[in-house]
């Protein structure tokens, strides 16, 4: 039997996980480690606890599974996007990582966008200039650190500097290079233009695979500490949501999937490119090669129901601690008794600002239409459907685009929400599904990683034979609840071109 492993950096803990070739789960581990907000808006973490994490995590995988390392036949690292690793001449890490949520780049932004132009960043990088993008951190570096920026001789993303723990390799691939504005996203290479017009030297970055490529095989010293085999390969990976996709199985058109963990995703695959001239949604290539997705981000919406269990929803916490049940078998059971539209109650889920469909960080949450008859369920019903609200816009924008969505696979927080999910087949229109492993990200890179090692002829094939669905979780749209759903749905669309000006007044007092 071959196994293969698959690496998922997270924010907040690396996961590893051992997979035989049928996609089951043989071994799996973690390792948490802090973030760091050295200033209001910033957020910076440790290059060397990603190293030690996934180092700690690969050695308990091959130590529990006890598989031979020789049998382990392929590597591949689903990471955090955005963030900014530095290293020196001699490979160490001159600073600690600007991470994907960090806002000190506005200023940046600007730069970016008069330098290069608005129209034209879009049409080179496929989306608008952003504070959570790298190409924004790097000229933050350049215009705030000097000395660091002097320093620097490669330029690299979380998981690309975990690659180069284990391989000695600088090397990147297309998916997650997509989220830094310096790609070139239609030809899938470093775009000359952007970095000339940036300043930014291309001999800093590193070397653009697809994703199922092979870019290196293990180090001896690292073969020695972990017990992986020097001959095991280590395929370029992908960014976190191109490598959930592999591993939901969105690898062909008309296939998307959401995600509700803090933030909020739709994810649609594309075989030709798609770039909304607006820059409501993000166009990346995908981990399948010749491929792009298109990809709406809400800013809150799992962060949305932690906000509300932590002010408004301390009892239903304190009554499930009394029972011994999961929170959300009260919440649920309260949302399923009270009717759509949640006795005319709406939630704006704009928290911490939006970016789909408003690129607004100056926008917030608001209840509309909050009357002294609602209840606690009413409310956490109208928290619920503005979530899901935010997703349909999400959706209807790559509609819009040209992109039908008729099979949408669920995963993250969300997916383990059988209210949620009816609600989401509801108001999209179509079969919502989840599949049977829940480990996402690892299982779409341990996919790559099957290619790569020459397991699997593509992608497809390896998600045909490693991905199940789940078949008791399937839901299907009720039409009549459509309908109902799209008149609200309305009114929510309204309000935030009806509070645009008001948001901005709020926020300059």
């Amino acid at each position: 039997m071959n196994y293969l492993i698959g690496i998922d950096l997270g924010t907040s803990s690396t996961k590893t996980v051992l997979f035989n070739e049928n996609g089951d789960v043989i071994a799996s581990a973690g390792m948490s480690y802090p973030l760091y907000t050295p200033k209001n808006g910033w957020a910076e973490q440790n290059p060397e606890d990603w190293r030690d994490a996934a180092l700690e995590t690969i050695t308990k995988v091959i130590k529990e599974s006890k598989v031979n390392a020789k049998d382990i036949k392929g590597l591949g690292i689903s990471g955090q996007m955005h963030g900014l690793v530095m290293l020196d001449k001699t490979g160490k890490v001159i600073r600690p990582s600007i991470i994907w949520c960090d806002q000190r780049t506005e200023k940046e932004c600007k730069q970016i966008t008069e330098k290069v132009g608005a129209k034209r960043l879009i049409e080179i990088t496929a989306n608008p200039a952003l504070t959570g993008f790298t190409a924004s951190k790097i000229l933050w570096v350049k215009n705030n650190e000097p000395e660091n920026y002097a320093k620097c001789r490669h330029i690299l993303l979380p998981k690309d500097y975990v690659r180069y723990i284990l391989t000695g390799v600088f090397a990147t691939e297309v998916s997650d290079a997509s989220g830094m504005q310096l790609l070139d996203v239609p030809k899938r290479q470093w775009s000359d233009e952007v970095l000339e017009k940036l300043g930014i030297d291309k001999s800093l970055l590193a070397k653009v695979y697809e994703s199922p490529e092979v870019t290196g095989t293990i180090l001896p010293e690292i073969a020695e500490k972990t017990g992986l085999s020097t001959s095991t390969v280590v395929v370029g990976g992908a960014g976190d949501n191109a490598a959930a996709a592999v591993g939901t199985g969105v690898v062909e058109d008309g296939k998307a999937f959401t995600t509700i963990g803090t933030s909020g995703v739709v994810f649609a695959h594309s075989d030709n490119i798609k770039i909304d001239s607006q820059g409501r949604v993000h166009t990346f290539c995908c981990a399948v090669p010749d491929a792009w997705h298109v990809m709406g981000v809400t800013q809150a919406a799992g962060y949305s129901f932690s906000w509300y269990l932590d002010n408004l929803g301390a009892e239903y916490k304190y009554e499930a601690k009394e029972q011994g049940c999961d929170v959300f078998n009260l919440i649920n059971a309260d949302i399923e008794k009270t009717p759509i539209g949640a006795n005319k109650l709406i939630y704006l889920p704009y928290l911490n600002g939006e970016r789909t469909p408003h690129l607004d960080p100056d926008c917030r949450g608001v209840f509309f239409g909050l009357s002294s008859m609602h209840s606690k369920a009413d409310i956490a019903r109208a928290v619920m459907e503005g979530i899901c609200y935010s997703l349909t816009d999400c959706k209807d924008i790559l509609e819009e685009m040209g992109i039908n969505v008729d099979d949408m696979m669920a995963c993250g927080g969300g997916a383990k929400n059988a209210t949620q999910r009816q609600m989401m087949s509801d108001m999209f229109g179509c079969n919502v599904n989840t599949v049977t492993a829940s480990e996402g990200p690892a299982l779409g890179v341990a996919i790559l990683a099957g290619v790569g090692a020459g397991i699997y002829p593509s992608v497809q094939d390896a998600c045909h034979k490693m991905i199940h669905k789940d078949p008791n979780k399937e839901c299907q749209p009720n039409i009549d609840n459509k309908s109902k759903y799209d008149k609200f749905h309305q009114v929510y669309k309204n309000l935030y071109n009806c509070l645009k000006e008001q948001y901005k007044e709020i926020a300059q007092i």
